[in-house]
Parts: C-alpha cells; sequence; structure tokens
C-alpha cells in the first residue's frame, strides 16, 4: 500500500495548486485524476464557452460592420469545424500545461483512475490503494439533467457536449433560462441557429434583480432568441428528425419544436461515486460536501474544496478554496470562506458583472441605503463604440458609505465591475472612488459621477 503525506481527489482549479504548495513543503503527493487534467473550467467550462463567446462575437460583429462604414462583401458565414478547431487549440495549452505541472514536479505522484474511498484515510485507485493522513477533495461538478418525459428517447445536449459539435444546430431549444443556458443561446443564435430559451421561473436569471432580468431578456430577443419563462410540466417527444417539447403556462398549453436540445438547468456535484460513507464525510441533501468556514469537512483531515463543496459555483471561487486552505495550513493566516464577497459574471454579450447585493436584497434586509444608475447609451465609451445596450447600477449603505454592491450590464461590464469589489474588499467609503480622477474615455470614468448622483432607496 503506497503511503503519502497528502492525497489530492481530482485536478480542478483547486487541486492542482494545493498538491504543488503541498509538495513544496517536503510532503508526498499522490494527485488522482479519472478523465481530463484541468477540471471544468478549461475542458468544458470557462476557457471553451468563452472561446466560443469570442467566435460568436466576431460574427456579430462582421455582421453589424456597414454599421460602422466597413463593408465585408456578402453574407457572414460560421464555419463550425473551424470554430472547434480554435477551442480545442486553446483549451489544449491549458489542461496540457495541468497534467505536465503536476507529473514534472519529483513530490507528486500521478494517478489516472477513478478514486473513491477505503477508509478516512485509504483512497483505491482501480486495483491500487493509496493512503495520507491529509486528503483534499476536488471533484467538481456536471451537469444536472432533469426528470423529464421523453428526454432520454429524444436524446440532447449538455454544457459538455455541446463543446464537441461541429455543426450549427438549425433549431435549438435550450432548457434552463439562467447563466449557462442563456451564454450557449446567444453563441447559437449568433452562429445562425434558430433559439427558444424555456425557463420554469417566472423570467430569466431569477437571482437578479428584476430590472436586469428585463433588459438581458430584451437583448437576447433583440437577436431573434424566443424566450418562454413560467413554463412547467415539461415533456418531450420525438417525430422523425424534430424533437417537440411541451409545457403549460398561465395562458395555457404550448409547444416548441426543434432540431436538437441543450439541458442546462443547474449543475450537481461529483460525489456520488466517491465512497464518502466509507470515510465518514458528511454530505447535504444535494450531494454537496458539507465543510465548515476553513473548508474542513467533519472527518478530521479531510478537506473538500471547488464545486463539490457547495461554497462556490465558479473558477474563482475554487481558487479562492485553495488560497483558504493554504494560508490555514502554512501560512498561519487564519483565512475563511465568510470573507470573501460574492462577485462573478455572466457572460453574454454585452456582459454583466455582478457583486455584493442586488437591489432586491437591500430592499429586504431594510438597511438605508443610496442607490445609482445610469443607461450606457449616456457612457461615451459605450456610444463610441456602438454598444449602447444595458445599464450601472451602484448600492451604498447610507451612513457608512461603504458599498453594498452592483450590477454592470454593459461593454465592460465584466471588467469594470473590479472596481468595486476592490474597494468592498478594502471596507472604504465609496468617497474614494468618487474623488478618484478616472481615465477618459472609459466606462469606468462613469463610476465617480454615478457617485455623485446616489438617492436613497425608497
Amino acid at each position: 500500500m503506497p503511503e503519502f503525506d497528502a492525497i489530492v481527489i481530482g485536478t480542478g482549479q483547486a487541486g492542482p495548486a494545493l498538491a504543488h504548495r503541498l509538495a513544496g513543503t517536503g510532503q508526498h503527493v499522490a494527485v488522482i485524476e479519472r478523465h481530463r487534467f484541468g477540471g471544468t473550467c478549461v475542458n468544458t467550462g470557462c476557457t471553451p464557452t468563452k472561446t466560443l463567446v469570442a467566435s460568436a462575437y466576431a460574427a456579430h460583429t462582421a455582421r453589424r460592420a456597414a454599421e460602422f462604414g466597413v463593408n465585408v462583401g456578402g453574407p457572414v458565414v460560421v464555419d463550425m469545424k473551424k470554430v472547434r478547431e480554435r477551442k480545442d487549440h486553446v483549451l489544449g495549452f491549458s489542461t496540457r500545461g495541468v497534467e505536465r505541472g503536476l507529473r514534472e514536479n519529483p513530490g507528486i505522484t500521478v494517478y489516472t483512475g477513478h478514486g473513491r474511498f477505503v477508509s478516512s484515510r485509504e483512497v483505491a485507485v482501480d486495483d491500487e490503494i493509496l493512503s495520507a493522513a491529509q486528503i483534499f477533495i476536488n471533484v467538481g461538478g456536471r451537469a444536472a439533467v432533469p426528470d423529464i418525459p421523453g428526454l432520454e428517447d429524444a436524446g440532447y445536449f449538455t454544457n459538455s457536449t455541446l463543446l464537441d459539435i461541429d455543426f450549427v444546430p438549425p433549431r435549438l431549444i435550450v432548457i434552463g433560462g439562467s447563466y449557462i443556458g442563456l451564454e450557449f443561446a446567444q453563441i447559437f443564435r449568433r452562429f445562425g441557429s434558430e433559439v427558444t430559451v424555456l425557463e420554469t421561473a417566472p423570467r430569466l436569471i431569477a437571482r437578479e434583480d428584476e430590472d436586469t432580468s428585463r433588459a438581458v431578456a430584451g437583448i437576447l430577443e433583440a437577436e431573434g432568441i424566443t424566450i418562454r419563462a413560467g413554463v412547467r410540466g415539461l415533456s418531450v417527444r420525438k417525430d422523425g428528425h424534430e424533437i417537440s417539447v411541451g409545457f403549460t403556462q398561465d395562458s395555457g398549453p404550448g409547444e416548441v419544436k426543434g432540431s436538437h436540445i441543450l439541458v442546462a438547468v443547474g449543475r450537481r456535484p461529483n460525489t456520488d461515486d466517491l465512497g464518502l460513507d466509507r470515510a465518514g464525510v458528511t454530505t447535504g441533501q444535494r450531494g454537496f460536501i458539507e465543510v465548515d468556514d476553513q473548508l474542513r469537512t467533519n472527518e478530521p483531515g479531510i478537506w473538500a474544496l471547488g464545486d463539490c463543496n457547495g461554497k462556490g459555483a465558479f473558477t474563482h471561487t475554487a481558487w479562492n478554496d485553495f488560497e483558504i486552505v493554504a494560508a490555514n495550513l502554512f501560512d498561519n493566516d487564519p483565512r475563511r470562506v465568510s470573507d470573501r464577497i460574492t462577485a462573478y459574471n455572466l457572460y453574454t454579450d454585452p456582459p454583466l458583472g455582478r457583486v455584493g447585493l442586488t437591489e432586491a436584497e437591500v430592499r429586504k434586509s431594510r438597511r438605508p441605503a443610496l442607490m445609482a444608475v445610469m443607461a450606457m447609451e449616456d457612457v461615451s465609451r459605450a456610444f463610441e463604440k456602438g454598444e449602447t445596450q444595458g445599464f450601472m447600477k451602484i448600492l451604498v449603505d447610507r451612513d457608512s458609505k461603504q458599498f453594498l454592491g452592483a450590477s454592470i450590464l454593459g461593454v465592460g461590464g465584466d471588467e469594470v465591475i473590479h472596481a468595486i469589489l476592490d474597494l468592498m474588499y478594502a471596507r472604504v467609503p465609496c468617497t474614494v472612488m468618487q474623488r478618484a480622477m478616472h481615465i477618459h474615455p472609459t466606462v469606468s470614468e462613469l463610476l465617480p459621477t454615478m457617485l455623485g448622483d446616489l438617492k436613497p432607496l425608497t
């Protein structure tokens, strides 16, 4: 039985970095990966999808070229085989780099296979059993597939399998109107698909404010995407090469016909085949591993990082999990999950940058607050680029003048949001930004202007 100081199960965003840090302290580390090195982000998440977003943006811009006085000559044609080749080229660098780095580290032994707990200190990989005093779980998650009558017989894509196609689906039905579903909906609409989005909630991206939801829906509908929200009782029927999805709305029954289906209704953790019961590790009803504020499980010596712990579903939260565990283990720095501020982006075009509380959450808290809103069409940089869709919204505590949250839906919003995020971590009043001299012409230059126009949230 090979004995190690530590075992890392999974090579997502947190696992490899932690393995290198452990090995750097002189520990002998085993890393177990059953499939692709790099986890969701570099294989089926951020890297490939944002590469497709870039291709879709290029197609969309080419179609708008005449607005900028540019004649591209003839219709825009999307070559999906080349789009896929470019995507594979980009993600290949990342996944190969992760694997190479692990295998070349003399303190790390890499095992390829499915790791399952035998006990709280032992993990089996195929026919071999490894043991260690410390075990770190970084197994990620996968697409959740709802129990919809007829779906399995008709066939469907998930966010992972849709990335592998080299054709444009003629008529794509997207089940799920949240972040993953909307990104793919716009991508394939710009590639040339007819797209319909079905969402069970009353509106798209229901965790966002209603004005943000309406604005995103308007942007997508302006590009020809059909949205059906508030649907229930879905059923699928395949008739030759055509697929029909039936549903009910408050207005009555409905049906959408298409050629392909994308299921994008959420994610589930890859914890159902890890043998966690043998290790005594506790999971919640949805399968997420329960952890404390420093990512320790109920079993001493076992930690859970990344999507499998339910503390965040993003690459940046997984990386932060690594930082928290490493800080506590090696740096005498008691970092905690509860210290971090909610922050994420929706990568439609234009993107939505989000940080902190929504307006609805601030209202629900009943704390005195101030708010400012500015349309992107009033931002010079957006107007110059011909990308004026969206708006910016900032929320500030009335008394401390510290930022409570922000939503930036518009060109550059995915980057501009960090200007607010950093000041939230610094816990300084918004007057620091208000008195700053920002560069013109940028989107960020309007943030101080907005702070001079804060109004009570009534």
